[in-house]
């Protein structure tokens, strides 16, 4: 890619169209202009919701094997450009070249899922005779394409959460119309282009940069049979609002909570700790926030978790080497730096970090944090993790529970009725047992309750989603 400054055009249906209006993409690490994206106006907007409709009626009869075959392609393809959509994730995102590079290995499985799950959307057989009267009828049940979708997407996975918009919809015979967030339009662009070389109907993908308004309109639009949207939560609810009769998907924010036992394993919770913690500099919303720690082991978990955050290397996302790379833009940075001085205003305590230097925050590490405080009960989104000491299992599954999400949440212990307790008692999405909340696989169930969403993705779940059971009953007389 160019230091210069180039033209994005964005993708309308099978073309690439080019507008006056134009948004910069910058690099957040040191703030250079990398691309000017064009964006969509209302009257794109309109072309690709009629594309997409239009497609709908070619791309819900292609028959299993040649959609799982296109999305088999479209995984040998990324596969084959793994270190460009690497090098322009890091570039726009900020993210670590490593962590960009296991991104695009995700995306890979990613659509490899979706090719085998486009073979296998479940039908049932209804056994109608086990009702009086019914004993010449037969049952059959066939889950349908629902049509057109419409994918709102966040900055910080820029190609794998695309891509868990686009393989399910594809998979299930559904066109999909992305908005790429506008900090990360040349990801999701790519990745576009090499979508079209799948050969799949025009208008299957679009991909959208486009400010706020035209996506509220696209949201409305009746065309539009569904909104799967990953954002933030006022965005995400308010977006579910105006959406009328369609389907809603939201993954939203979340404060992942951790519990450390006293039998836990500690050096190995502390390892899964850091990653979770600190990964992307902890802009996702399964990041690592709040800590619960036993009395018994609270010293020997925070001696050697402040051990190994002192370790982390901070710098040039382009470096192999680098762990903390820059926020998404400065913005985000002074949020966090200001969240962090009102928690100390208000009596927590900074055991390191605590500082900012342009878009990027130290690795912070607080204690005596209240669940008050917003550095606990809202989503930080930055490096800043808070542990804090428990002396009872039920005490720190209620301080876990104290909270507005309710994404994921894990914890270390080698009771197995604890597990199971926290299993039930924690108000959550998943539980993870000795494993950190940020872990995700791509083909597991993945959402949240409370103010963390609705529906769940994962490829086969999201297919479950954006399909609909459809009953045929078939009365075969003597």
């Amino acid at each position: 890619m160019s230091s210069a400054p180039f033209i994005q055009p964005f993708l309308l249906g099978n073309e690439w169209q080019t507008t006056a209006a134009r948004t910069p993409v910058t690099n957040p690490y040191n703030g250079q202009v990398i691309a000017e994206v064009c964006q969509a106006g209302p009257t794109e907007a309109t072309q690709a919701l009629n594309l997409a409709m239009a497609a709908f009626h070619q791309l819900r009869q292609l028959p299993a094997y040649v959609k799982a075959t296109a999305l088999e392609n479209i995984a040998g393809t990324i596969r084959t450009r793994q270190e460009e959509l690497a090098k322009t994730m890091s570039l726009e995102a900020g993210k670590p070249i490593t962590d960009a590079r296991r991104e695009v290995g995700r995306t890979i499985h990613t659509f490899s899922i979706a090719s085998e799950e486009a073979k296998r959307i479940p039908s049932d057989m209804i056994p109608m005779d086990i009702s009086p009267g019914m004993e010449h009828h037969i049952g059959m049940l066939q889950r349908f394409p629902i049509g057109p979708v419409l994918g709102i997407t966040p900055f910080n996975f820029p190609l794998n959460l695309v891509a868990h918009k686009v393989a399910p919809c594809l998979a299930a015979g559904n066109p999909i119309v992305i908005k790429p967030a506008p900090q990360t339009p040349l990801t999701a662009c790519l990745l576009g282009s090499i979508i079209l070389e799948a050969g799949l109907p025009p208008g299957s993908i679009s991909i959208l940069p486009c400010d706020n308004q035209v996506a509220e309109t696209m949201v409305q639009d009746p065309q539009l049979q569904a909104l799967s949207f990953t954002g933030s939560v006022a965005v995400g609810w308010m977006l579910k609002g105006k959406a009328g009769k369609k389907r809603v998907l939201l993954e939203l924010g979340g404060n992942a909570g951790v519990i450390i036992e006293p039998d836990a394993h500690v050096e190995f919770a502390v390892q899964r700790c850091v990653t979770g913690g600190f990964s992307y500099s902890g802009q996702t919303c399964i990041s690592v926030q709040r800590m619960y720690v036993h009395d018994h082991v609270y010293e020997a978990f925070l001696e050697q978790f402040l051990e190994r955050v002192k370790g982390l290397s901070i710098g040039n996302p382009l470096e192999d080497s680098t762990i903390i790379g820059p926020l998404i833009d400065e913005k985000a940075a002074s949020r966090v730096e200001q969240w962090i001085q009102e928690a100390t205003s208000q009596g927590a305590t900074v055991l390191l970090g605590g500082t900012r230097h342009g878009a990027i925050v130290t690795p912070t590490v607080l204690t005596d944090v209240t669940p008050q405080m917003k550095v606990s009960c809202d989503e930080l989104f930055g490096p800043v993790v808070t542990i804090t000491r428990y002396h009872e299992f039920e005490q720190a599954l209620a301080l876990l529970n104290d909270s507005p999400f309710g994404l994921q949440a894990g914890i270390f212990t080698q009771d197995t009725n604890k597990i199971f307790q926290a299993y039930r008692e924690l108000d959550v999405g998943a539980v993870l047992a000795n494993e950190v909340p940020t872990f995700r696989a791509d083909h597991m169930p993945y959402g949240g309750i409370k103010d963390s969403g609705l529906g769940r993705e994962g490829v086969r779940y999201a297919i479950q989603e954006l399909t609909e059971p459809k009953l045929l009953i078939i009365h075969l007389p003597r």
